[in-house]
């Protein structure tokens, strides 16, 4: 699986602030994250624009460090913040939906994103109790690895009434046909059934059982053999699909 690729943008407010962006880009390449980030690859005399397309072109996302003073920035044009905001500005014209930036909140008591950003979700990291739950927000959709998936949509639960035989109360012919099919069903070698096997099966006299063989023989369902034994015919097995007498 492929290594996700983030680069950091942020700006340069304290050496705080920058201590909290550099432990976090450090967990983040702990935990499987190649994070990009100008306190590692830049130094006296570095080429900042030339770091900053490099990294935001071969990115698979963007996270945008977002306290008051980088909007501010970001919302003027200024700085690094401001080029870079250039950068994923055309960027995100080629695709109105990207999702390649993740603003990122880090302030105190207010939620402001970048204009050109307002439509985004944001991740909160402004608060320290809530940091580990969007931090594993975060990690996981860098790795695609969501904690919910969407279920398949299964079949229609429920089937017309006009595709299901109405079932007559107390049908003889229904509860031999029962009695047939799962038997049919239990059945590994052959599909000749024995009468003495089914009316043992069978929850009714042997003349009521006989009576019912005879008519479901008389609408095609069973034939009999010679020696008085049992098989499903075609039409028997399609009735047993349309009385739902089997799994399907």
């Amino acid at each position: 699986m492929a290594i996700p690729k983030a680069f950091i943008s942020y700006s340069h407010d304290s050496q705080d602030h920058k201590k909290w962006v550099l432990d976090f880009a450090t967990r983040l390449r702990n935990n499987g994250v190649d994070a990009a980030l100008d306190q590692w690859d830049l130094g006296p005399g570095a080429d900042l624009p030339s770091f900053m397309e490099k990294n935001l072109a071969v990115a698979d996302r963007v996270l945008m460090i977002c306290t008051e003073n980088y909007v501010a920035k970001a919302n003027s044009g200024t700085g690094g913040v401001g080029y870079e905001k250039m950068i994923v500005t055309a960027d995100l014209m080629k695709s109105v939906d990207s999702t390649k930036v993740i603003p990122l909140i880090r302030q105190n008591g207010t939620h402001s994103v970048p204009t050109f950003l307002s439509s985004k979700m944001y991740l909160d990291f402004s608060r320290e109790d809530q940091f580990e739950f969007s931090y594993d927000e975060l990690l996981r959709s860098l790795h695609g690895a969501p904690l919910f998936i969407k279920p398949p949509v299964a079949s229609n639960p429920f089937t017309p009434v006009s595709a299901t035989p109405p079932e007559k109360t107390g049908d003889g012919v229904l509860q031999t046909m029962r009695v047939i099919v799962k038997t049919f069903e239990a059945t590994l070698e052959g599909d000749i059934l024995m009468y003495a096997t089914l009316l043992g099966k069978a929850s009714m006299s042997r003349i009521m059982f006989d009576i019912y063989l005879g008519q479901a023989a008389e609408q095609g369902l069973i034939s009999r053999t010679s020696q008085g034994n049992i098989k499903l015919t075609s039409k028997g097995k399609t009735y047993a699909v349309e009385h739902k007498l089997i799994r399907t």
